[in-house]
């Protein structure tokens, strides 16, 4: 009781009826905002996860946002899982670092000749990928383990495991690399 009221307390929390949300209480999460709509939405944080001042969105019929353990979630991060039957997963040991959008929807519909040509898709990224500043993460797309993501880059298409991609629209220009979190001095 003490750790839901605590996270209510610390943050904007709004959960609409027939939907869930399960936040580990070993978990931080500080300063964020949290709107889940729609019906049969889930919002699912594990342990180890820290996430501050930034706005996580679920809006529509069957979707999902799944936070795995020991991710770090940077200021002003936006997380977006829209539509029918979209999720958005990070994979264990995640860095988003500050302005991150992560969108499963473009947020509105583009018609051609009376049909969607821009329907909502999933996003998937895998283990240990690290997200720098201002990246964005566009629908459909796979970051494979390990990866690296480059400030200021639009990632449009899906990348490999260990891969490095920078720029707009983002291309690898790098495999097989690796990165570690800074340790403090």
């Amino acid at each position: 009781m003490f750790s839901l009221l605590k996270l209510r307390l610390r943050n904007k929390i709004r959960v609409k009826k027939h939907n869930t949300m399960s936040i580990s209480p070993h978990s931080k999460v500080k300063n964020c905002k949290i709107l889940i709509k729609g019906r049969n939405c889930h919002l699912i944080i594990d342990e180890g996860v820290n996430i501050r001042g930034s706005f996580i969105e679920i809006d529509g019929v069957d979707c999902t946002v799944h936070i795995s353990k020991n991710c770090i979630i940077g200021e002003s991060c936006y997380l977006s899982a829209r539509e029918r039957n979209t999720s958005l997963t990070l994979g264990e040991g995640c860095m988003l670092s500050r302005n991150i959008k992560v969108m499963t929807s473009d947020g509105h519909d583009i018609l051609k000749n009376g049909q969607r040509i821009n329907p909502a898709r999933s996003i998937t990224i895998g283990n240990n990928v690290w997200l720098a500043d201002n990246v964005t993460i566009l629908k459909g797309v796979n970051v494979g383990d390990g990866s690296i993501v480059g400030i200021n880059s639009t990632l449009t298409k899906s990348i490999d495991k260990t891969s490095i991609a920078v720029g707009n629209p983002a291309k690898v220009v790098s495999k097989e690399c690796t990165w570690a979190h800074q340790l403090s001095f």
